[in-house]
């Protein structure tokens, strides 16, 4: 959430920002929210004022009522009273207004930072960076929603007898893969200084509004009305959450956790031909690398989080490319997003594997997230996230560029985790 000292400051600043979005009415909607804050200024200020003039009053009253003054004071004491009724209606005034001012606030998405293109989709996306060879396959080589039905390592058809479309049941080596892709990420990011975490994959609506997933995202939660919970769409919701109303100290700066959870994102409307089999589902697995940095080491923290996920699609031997997301293809929370994608070969196409984002102190701000530096200011602090990665498409990657005449390939890499070197 963009604090509102900033929109007050930097108006324009912001609207050049959020231009690169794309977005429409967003002039009149900054000022919708000034002129709340004013008005919300203008009531705190007047009750202060009345509060200082009845404490002021009763300190006179007890004077007078000493010195025998008592018509006086009785007069004062009427005066008190019309006070405390002025205040008393000021009182749901003033907490309206803050309530309008909250609600509209929430709408707003983060500003990109300044190397963030403008651009209204996926095709404004920038290539900074591609690795690998793009696998030849044989003739007669097929998707991965043939292959996993040719080794029965993957049943769609099961997963919607007992859940619906979109929740896949994983079996045999299927399964083995999964365990052994969850682990091989989890066991890198403790290499690297990442503290695992295995949070609830249930969450309340505080959780939900603090690291932005509502209001934005309600309708792509799953929502458990009788409790008011949402199943999580990314363990990023959990792991940040764990410091919601969390003073840091800078000594404790960096905080890098990981964890592995199951996601739940309803996608709808988002089903077609181009998203068969693993490509989307409702229910996936995913690791996840989150850091809280002070404001100045957070973009060497993103470029160490990149770094991180392509070392992982190098070990596994994917070829992957490296976009810069436009404005208008990037997450409402994010300043700057870089999407890795994975070739698929089978599919002859790039599937994105894992989003790496820097959220500055937009996420912080929710979460009054802040941290005490030696001098003992208080400042917000910077969250990032990424996917460490994503397991569907990782696997469709994997089964549909490794396949052979004699089985699918497992990269040399997940053979120990795996305990087979082939699917046949």
């Amino acid at each position: 959430m963009l604090q509102v000292s900033v929109i007050r400051d930097e108006k324009e600043k912001i609207i050049k920002a959020l231009q690169k979005r794309r977005l429409k009415n967003l002039e009149q909607s900054l000022d919708t929210i000034l002129s709340l804050d004013q008005k919300r200024r203008q009531t705190q200020q007047q009750q202060d004022s009345l509060l200082a003039e009845s404490n002021s009053l009763a300190k006179e009253i007890g004077a007078l009522m000493k010195s025998g003054q008592k018509d006086q004071a009785e007069q004062l004491k009427a005066r008190t009273a019309d006070i405390k009724r002025t205040i008393a209606e000021l009182g749901p005034e003033l907490s309206k207004t803050e309530e309008e001012l909250q609600k509209l606030l929430y709408t707003i998405p983060n500003t990109p930072t300044d190397i963030v293109p403008e651009g209204g989709g996926p095709e404004e996306n920038i290539n900074v960076h591609e690795w690998g060879v793009k696998p030849a396959l044989e003739e007669g080589a097929l998707p991965h929603w043939e292959l996993i039905k040719k080794y029965d390592i993957i049943d769609f058809d099961l997963g919607n007898k007992i859940s619906g479309a979109g929740f896949p049941v994983y079996k045999g080596k299927g399964a083995k893969l999964q365990r052994a892709l969850i682990n091989f990420f989890l066991n890198e990011a403790e290499g690297l200084g990442y503290r695992e975490i295995q949070p609830p994959i249930v969450v309340n609506e505080a959780s939900g509004y603090g690291t932005g997933q509502l209001p934005d995202k309600e309708g792509q939660m799953y929502h458990i009305g009788l409790d008011n919970l949402y199943l999580i769409p990314t363990a990023e919701v959990p792991i940040t959450n764990l410091y919601r109303d969390v003073m840091l100290t800078e000594d404790q700066l960096p905080v890098k956790n990981a964890g592995y959870t199951p996601c739940f994102r309803r996608e709808a409307g988002s089903w077609g031909a181009h998203v068969r089999g693993l490509n989307r589902l409702h229910q996936f697995d995913k690791v996840e690398i989150v850091q809280i940095t002070k404001p100045e080491n957070s973009y060497q923290a993103l470029d160490e989080m990149c770094a991180h996920v392509q070392g992982l699609l190098k070990k596994l031997e994917l070829p992957y490319r490296k976009l810069l997301l436009c404005g208008g293809d990037m997450g409402f929370n994010s300043a700057i997003t870089y999407d890795m994608e994975v070739f698929s070969a089978a599919q002859q196409r790039w599937l994105e594997v894992s989003s790496v984002s820097n959220f500055e102190t937009f996420q912080a701000n929710r979460l009054k997230l802040r941290y005490k530096n030696k001098e003992g200011k208080t400042q917000l602090l910077h969250t990032l996230n990424g996917s460490a990665l994503a397991l569907p498409r990782i696997v469709a990657s994997i089964l549909e560029n490794n396949q052979t005449k004699e089985g699918i390939r497992i990269p040399k890499v997940l053979v120990p985790y795996t305990g087979f070197d082939m699917i046949n």
